[in-house]
């Protein structure tokens, strides 16, 4: 099937992962503004305008001025075919994050160049690192007053461990930003400030140009000069199969806010980019362009349409052709058969309906109830599983219940839904409904959203008693009986919606006595159901 390796071989799916405040959701408007995705570009904060970051569509991201779940969109540049995942930045957040970076062939790694690597830029790109996704750098906001390029190169080198090649170098910074030096075609790009809803003015030069010294200014040549000959000599040079393995990271500087570096970047990123990789099964390696479908969930999202309440699952198609009605089958639902009637394509919360797609889209289907996170989807005849995503394990904990008692079933509908995305857990207590629940968050924030999201979708305000609890364990025993448990008068025995048994604990010192009270008691810290 010629079209199909065609198709295929024309996607780029990737990731735009960052610190919060690096620019990551204002360098992603401005991508899908070169592919005439949209055709101005929102304020990110979008405190004096009406406008928002099309990739921050919920209410409280809106409100808050960050993103608190990933979004995905798609459009088409030069004869490719884009997948573009916009993650939260906000450590709290950091579980839809990995989840995104599991659906991803690459990731664009964003850096503030006056702040260098930051606590959030570590962890995610350590999940990166575990899968060796290849890392494109882009150094941004270097029109303010930013770290020297070299020092904010070793920075990258050192704390996360991987080489860095620049594909261009900067011309000043701050008020001083004259541009930057196109390292393969050896030109310069001027920059000329513009408000950011174009690509700035700027003209071309090379380094023998006599008006140079009235383009940039006599000391930034100078410079520049001295900069081009310290990287010819001493950087590492562009190795694609290293980028490919995660070993070196393409750098690119500009400012997104001025749409300046943009374009270049996405050309080149493009260039160095692969199409979609092959996936990891429970029978083998799946290759993209086998002619057998298969996807997996990596997303689940409620009420993304207020007017309908609806729920939609996201899915990587990972081998195969996807066409609208097609027959397929849920292998965790034991192979049960269903079609997928109205594939949609994601630009943020708005849709379209689609008739294809292939291996490398994301696609949104309408979700009864029945998916969960990591769930594979394959065509009839076929039967095998990708690796799993695990659950990251909550720190914080809540005793949750609703104000009003006659709105219990909402209650009960929207903690349910937020838990099966996966930006929530929800607990009980053995024996016990659901009129109060215990929510475990890996980050305190997630509170807010849940408590906002309960009441603007749900329409329930909900009372949150926090919990002193900081590790939980999922009990691995089967048909152990946690009654006869020898714990500590501060551990707590839970069950998870799907019944797993767990304990919650307020320290590693309970967590050692349980253990050495209960001989035979196994403990793991991932839910591996």
């Amino acid at each position: 099937m010629p079209n199909l390796e065609k198709e295929i071989n024309r996607r780029r799916t990737f990731a735009i992962i960052s610190h919060p405040d690096a620019g990551k959701t204002t360098l992603t408007e401005k991508l899908l503004l070169y592919g005439g995705a949209i055709t101005l570009a929102g304020s990110v904060k979008g405190k004096k305008t009406d406008r928002h970051a099309v990739s921050d569509w919920m209410e409280i991201e809106k409100q808050r001025g960050i993103s608190v779940t990933s979004s995905v969109m798609q459009f088409e540049y030069e004869g490719f075919c884009i997948n573009i995942l916009d993650t939260p930045g906000h450590q709290d957040f950091s579980e839809d994050t990995y989840r995104t970076l599991m659906a991803v062939d690459s990731a664009v790694m964003v850096i503030d160049a006056a702040k260098g690597v930051e606590n959030q830029t570590r962890k995610l790109f350590k999940v990166c690192v575990m899968r060796n996704i290849p890392i494109f750098t882009f150094i941004n906001k270097m029109d303010r007053d930013a770290k020297n390029p070299f020092d904010l190169l070793t920075q990258i080198e050192e704390e996360l461990g991987i080489s860095t090649c620049p594909m261009n170098w900067p011309i000043g910074d701050g008020v001083d930003f004259k541009g930057v030096y196109d390292r393969a075609t050896k030109h310069i790009i001027s920059y000329t400030a513009n408000g950011g809803q174009r690509e700035a003015e700027s003209c071309e030069a090379d380094l023998t140009d006599p008006e140079l010294d009235k383009l940039i200014g006599e000391k930034n040549r100078r410079q520049l000069l001295e900069d081009v000959e310290l990287l010819d000599g001493a950087s590492d040079e562009l190795d694609l199969e290293r980028v490919s393995k995660g070993k070196l990271s393409p750098v690119f500087f500009g400012s997104a806010l001025n749409n300046f570096g943009v374009e270049p970047f996405l050309e080149g990123f493009l260039k160095m980019t692969s199409p979609p990789l092959p996936r990891v099964s429970d029978k083998g390696v799946i290759n993209p362009t086998d002619d057998n479908f298969s996807a997996f969930v990596f997303k689940i999202q409620a009420n993304m349409n207020k007017a309908h309440r609806d729920r939609l699952t996201f899915m990587r198609i990972c081998s195969g052709k996807f066409t609208r009605d097609m027959e397929v089958c849920h292998v965790q639902g034991g192979l049960k058969k269903m079609r997928l009637s109205q594939p949609q394509q994601m630009m943020a919360q708005e849709r379209e309906i689609i008739n294809e797609a292939y291996a490398g889209d994301i696609i949104g289907v309408f979700d009864p109830g029945i998916f969960s996170i990591g769930d594979t989807i394959v065509s009839p005849g076929s039967d095998f599983k990708f690796d799993g995503i695990p659950t990251f394990a909550p720190e914080h904990f809540a005793r949750i219940r609703h104000k009003d008692t006659m709105k219990r079933k909402q209650f009960v509908k929207g903690a349910t839904q937020i838990a099966q995305e996966g930006a929530i857990q929800i607990f009980r207590e053995p024996d016990t409904g659901m009129e109060e629940v215990i929510v475990g968050v890996v980050g305190v924030l997630q509170f807010d959203v849940f408590q906002h999201r309960m009441l603007t979708e749900y329409n329930v305000e909900i009372i949150n008693e926090g919990l002193p609890y900081s590790y939980i364990r999922w009990i691995d025993n089967e048909g152990i009986d946690p009654k006869k448990l020898n714990l500590s008068s501060d551990t707590k025995v839970v069950q998870d919606f799907k019944g797993n048994y767990l304990l919650l604990f307020t320290s590693e010192w309970n967590i050692r006595w349980a253990l050495d009270k209960n001989e035979d008691l196994k403990l793991s810290e991932f839910n591996k159901n």
